[in-house]
């Protein structure tokens, strides 16, 4: 771990982040590094107790929520989601991923709760930005990264509807909005908010106390300041996106189920095991064996794959998160489960080696393509 100590201090000594926690825990043992500062003035420094905007490694969080509900007997995989999301009835389709947005023709079929799971619903982002479809999307699919710029729920789905889908319903795998769909699924089920519905039946069980769309005036000493590169220099370096008194103060008008939390390794850890162990935490039980396995089984074609080859570079999806499949390179090891998060995290689970690996730095990507600090991060805790 000393090595892994010194990796992240090369980072923050170049500038690229203020700082860093990284955990790797195999089986009862657990290794934590916090390097660096909460911020670039270095008011504080970097603790395992740090709190971070952990963007899109929500997403299997509230894709866990999903399966509750299911277990519940709520909702059922091959139903249409049209029951809870009236909006979403009778979908249309351009006619070819190139074609205007009003040139259209009908679903072949209703968006199930399954297309959702496995982001197939037909909106989302294929690997070419610059489709007309792609390009209405962008107008309602905006960065999670700001969330108190979403409308309300309600809204939001309506302005969706709208916008034809890129590929037929379970055709074709697109990223990010079914995320948010499943937020707004898991409230419009349950009858209550998203964030209520997390705490209880996630959070709580799994002892996940810092993890929630806001960060509470108690706890913003170890809230962390979030950058992104800067805009005016042509040198580089980085420039404040939002303060820990900033857009995490409250909950947000659209609580994002596709990238709103903010946590800590700790929890994300915590999370982690209970994947590990087949839905179960101590002596409670949150998630079937059966789930946990849909969660974290390859659900793509290759076909599929390779229309979102920007975000997934060859892998494959499961149920909220990236499942590998090749090992394309020495951290690609097949069924490793996790994803990246657009404000710099990044959490995975091998589960033939019981490992976990988290993360959490907090400055934006420029892009889907994972940042070299995450990739010499993969390498150097690789099994």
């Amino acid at each position: 771990m000393s090595t892994l100590h010194d990796l992240l201090k090369a980072y923050v000594d170049d500038g690229t982040v203020p700082g860093a926690v990284a955990l790797v825990a195999r089986g009862d043992r657990v290794d934590v590094q916090a390097v660096g500062s909460v911020d670039v003035e270095g008011s504080a420094p970097m603790a395992r107790d740090s709190i971070f905007r952990i963007a899109s490694i929500t997403k299997p969080i509230t894709t866990a929520a999903v399966m509750t509900l299911i277990e519940d007997g709520l909702i059922a995989p091959d139903e249409p989601v049209d029951a809870w999301l009236p909006e979403l009835a009778k979908p249309m389709v351009v006619r070819t991923p190139a074609s205007p947005v009003d040139d259209v023709v009908p679903a072949a079929r209703p968006v199930t709760v399954a297309d959702l799971l496995s982001s197939r619903a037909g909106w989302g982002f294929p690997s070419d930005f610059t489709l007309p479809q792609v390009q209405a999307l962008f107008e309602v699919q905006k960065d999670g990264r700001n969330p108190q710029a979403y409308p309300a729920p309600d809204a939001w789905v309506a302005a969706l509807a709208r916008i034809p889908l890129l590929y037929q319903p379970g055709e074709a795998w697109l990223y990010g909005t079914c995320s948010d769909l499943q937020g707004v699924l898991i409230s419009r089920v349950t009858g209550r908010p998203l964030p209520e519905f997390l705490a209880e039946r996630v959070f709580e069980p799994l002892g996940m106390t810092d993890t929630a769309f806001e960060v509470p005036a108690a706890k913003r000493d170890r809230f962390t300041s979030y950058y992104r590169a800067a805009q005016t220099s042509a040198s580089g370096g980085l420039e404040l996106a939002d303060a820990p008194d900033g857009q995490w103060s409250s909950v947000p008008p659209f609580p994002s189920g596709g990238g709103g939390l903010v946590s800590t390794a700790d929890d994300w850890l915590a999370f982690a095991r209970m994947l590990l162990a087949d839905g179960t935490a101590g002596d409670r039980r949150l998630l079937s064996p059966a789930s946990v396995r849909r969660m974290t089984t390859n659900h793509l074609t290759a076909a599929q794959r390779e229309i979102g080859a920007l975000f997934m570079e060859g892998q494959g999806w499961g149920y909220g998160a990236q499942v590998d499949i090749e090992p394309t390179d020495p951290w690609n090891v097949p069924g490793r489960y996790g994803w990246t998060g657009g404000t710099g995290t990044t959490a995975h689970i091998v589960p033939s080696t019981g490992t976990v690996t988290v993360l959490l730095t907090q400055v934006a990507m420029e892009n889907p393509t994972p940042t070299p600090l995450m990739r010499d991060f993969w390498r150097r805790t690789a099994q």
